[in-house]
C-alpha cells in the first residue's frame, strides 16, 4: 500500500469525518460543461478560501481527483485560525489536516489520499504566463485565480470552486469552468415538506378513523401532489411523514393520518382536543406540528414556514405544557443565535443576561403571550402579573434562556430545548447543537430558510435545511413545512406580496 493510502486513515482521524470519505468523497460537483463532467477523466478543482472556511472536509470531497490549494489561500487560511468563531475553527481544522497530509509527502508536488487517485496539491502561485490574464496579481483573490487560469492555459481540465459570486463572475469572464461547492446543498425544490397530499375514496378515510390504522401501502393506486406535480405515486413509509387526504368526489370531506415508524402504518391525527396554553391549531400544518410537538417518542422536530406560521409559539406552548403542566421534562431551554438583521448596533452594556434580553426579546414576548390569560388558569393571573410569572420561572430555572455561544462542551438532559432562528446556523453548527442532547432530552429547530441573516449560509446550506434532509425517515424525527400565515392579516399580506 502506498503512503497516500496508508496516511487516508489518519486524515479521517484528525478531522473526525467517518462519512467524508465513504460517501462525501464520491459526490463531487457537476461542472459547467459534459466535457469536464466526462466520467474517467482526471480533473482539477482550484479551491478558493472561503470554501475552506465554509467546510473544513471539503478538501476530501472531490475522489478521483487533484485538488488544488493555491499558497494565497494558506496565507489568509492563516489570518483567520485565530478567531473564536466558526471561520477561525474551520481554518485551523484545514491546517491541521494539510498538516497530516504534509508527512506523507512534498504538498508542491501533490499528496494522494485516496485509493481512488484523489490528491491534494499546493500551488506556489508562481505569476501566470498567460497574455489573455490581466487582472492585478497583487490582490489575493486574482493570484487565486491566476492558478486556475495557468492550469487552463496549460490544457488541464480545470474548475474554480468558490462561494463568492464575484469570484466565479471573473472566473467565467477568464473562461475557467466556475462552480459553487454544492456538496453540503440540498435541493430547495425537493426539500423535505414533512407529508404528502393524496386523492382517495372517501370510505378509505372513514376506515382510517374508524379502524384507527391502515397499511400504507392503501393509498399507493390514488393521486398525489409531489414538487413534480400530481400523479399517481407510490408512499414510501417515511417515519413521521403525514398524510393529508382529500376525498375524490368531496373536497370538504379530508383526512389526516401519520406514518409510524418501522410498521407501515397510517394512524388518523386529530390533534389535541384543549388548548395548549390557549393555543390550538389555526390550520393543517399546526395540527400536524402540535402532533409531533407532544409526542414524547419523536425526540427532533424541525420545523419551517415563513414570519407569523406560528413556529416559535406553538413550539414554546408545546414546551410549557410539557415542562410545567406535565412535567414531563426539568426545563424548558431556548436558544437563538446571535445574528443580528442589518447593521449591528455595537455592544451591549450589563451583565450577560442584561445582554441576552435583547437578543433573546421575540422569545420573551411569546412566553409573554402564552402566559396572560390566554394560557393560564384563573387564579395563578389573579394572584401575580405576566411578568412576575415569568420573572418567578426564570429564577426557579424552569425556564432557561442562552444563546448559543456557550453550548460547546454541554450536556443537556431532561430538557425541552427550543432552537429559534437555526436557518442562521452552519451544518456543522447544527451538529454540535444536538450532539449536546442528553438522555430523556426533545429538541426543536424553528426557522425560515428564506430569511437567512448570515452571509456565508444560504437556502441550501444551512444547517436547518441540512437536518431536515439528513434527519428524514429517522424513528425519533418529525419535520412539518408552515404554509400559512396567522399572525394577522396584514403580516400574511407582507410575507405573500413583500
Amino acid at each position: 500500500m502506498d503512503a497516500g493510502t496508508s496516511g487516508s486513515a489518519n486524515v479521517e482521524s484528525v478531522l473526525g469525518m467517518d462519512e467524508a470519505v465513504d460517501k462525501g468523497a464520491r459526490q463531487t460537483l457537476s461542472a459547467a460543461s459534459d466535457s469536464i463532467t466526462q466520467p474517467g477523466v482526471r480533473k482539477h478543482f482550484v479551491l478558493d478560501t472561503n470554501v475552506l472556511l465554509h467546510n473544513p472536509n471539503s478538501l476530501f470531497k472531490f475522489a478521483e481527483h487533484e485538488v488544488v490549494i493555491p499558497l494565497t489561500v494558506i496565507e489568509e487560511l492563516d489570518t483567520f485560525k485565530k478567531n473564536n468563531d466558526e471561520t477561525g475553527r474551520n481554518a485551523r481544522q484545514t491546517i491541521r489536516a494539510l498538516d497530516r497530509l504534509r508527512e506523507q509527502g512534498a504538498l508542491f508536488g501533490g499528496v494522494r489520499w485516496n485509493e481512488q487517485g484523489g490528491s491534494i496539491r499546493i500551488d506556489r502561485c508562481d505569476a501566470v504566463k498567460s497574455p489573455s490574464f490581466t487582472l492585478d496579481l497583487a490582490i489575493n483573490d486574482n493570484r487565486i485565480l491566476s492558478v486556475a487560469a495557468s492550469l487552463h492555459a496549460g490544457g488541464k481540465r480545470t474548475i474554480f470552486i468558490s462561494k463568492d459570486i464575484a469570484a466565479r463572475v471573473k472566473s467565467d469572464a477568464l473562461g475557467i469552468p466556475a462552480e459553487d461547492f454544492e456538496a453540503d446543498r440540498v435541493s430547495a425544490d425537493y426539500l423535505h415538506s414533512g407529508y404528502l397530499t393524496v386523492r382517495v375514496p372517501g370510505d378509505l378515510i372513514d376506515e382510517l378513523y374508524d379502524e384507527r390504522q391502515i397499511l400504507v401501502t392503501r393509498f399507493d393506486a390514488y393521486e398525489g401532489t409531489t414538487p413534480d406535480g400530481v400523479h399517481r405515486l407510490k408512499i414510501e413509509s417515511t417515519a413521521n411523514q403525514f398524510l393529508l387526504f382529500i376525498d375524490e368526489l368531496d373536497e370538504s370531506h379530508t383526512g389526516l393520518g401519520r406514518m409510524l415508524a418501522d410498521t407501515g402504518h397510517v394512524i388518523p391525527v386529530t390533534g389535541p382536543r384543549k388548548p395548549i396554553y390557549g393555543i390550538m391549531a389555526r390550520n393543517v400544518q399546526q395540527t400536524m406540528a402540535m402532533e409531533l410537538l407532544l409526542d414524547d417518542e419523536v425526540k427532533i422536530v424541525t420545523l419551517t414556514g415563513p414570519a407569523g406560521t406560528g413556529k416559535t409559539l406553538i413550539a414554546l406552548a408545546s414546551g410549557l405544557h410539557k415542562t410545567l403542566r406535565e412535567e414531563r421534562f426539568d426545563k424548558m431551554l431556548t436558544a437563538r443565535p446571535i445574528m443580528p438583521l442589518g447593521r449591528d448596533i455595537g455592544y451591549l452594556p450589563g451583565d450577560k443576561d442584561e445582554k441576552l434580553s435583547m437578543w433573546m426579546q421575540p422569545i420573551f414576548d411569546n412566553i409573554s403571550y402564552l402566559l396572560s390569560t390566554r394560557g393560564a388558569h384563573v387564579s395563578e393571573v389573579e394572584s401575580r402579573t405576566t411578568e412576575q410569572r415569568l420573572d418567578q420561572l426564570m429564577a426557579s430555572g424552569k425556564i432557561i434562556l442562552e444563546p448559543l455561544t456557550y453550548i460547546r462542551g454541554r450536556s443537556i438532559p431532561h430538557q425541552f430545548m427550543i432552537v429559534d432562528e437555526a436557518q442562521n446556523l452552519s451544518p456543522h453548527e447544527v451538529k454540535t447543537i444536538v450532539s449536546r442532547v442528553g438522555e430523556g432530552t426533545k429538541i426543536v429547530l424553528c426557522g425560515d430558510v428564506c430569511q437567512i441573516d448570515n452571509p456565508y449560509l444560504d437556502g441550501l446550506s444551512n444547517g436547518l435545511s441540512h437536518c431536515i434532509e439528513r434527519m428524514k425517515g429517522q424513528r425519533v424525527a418529525g419535520h412539518v413545512s408552515l404554509s400559512k400565515t396567522e399572525r394577522s392579516n396584514l403580516a400574511s399580506l407582507a410575507a405573500e406580496v413583500l
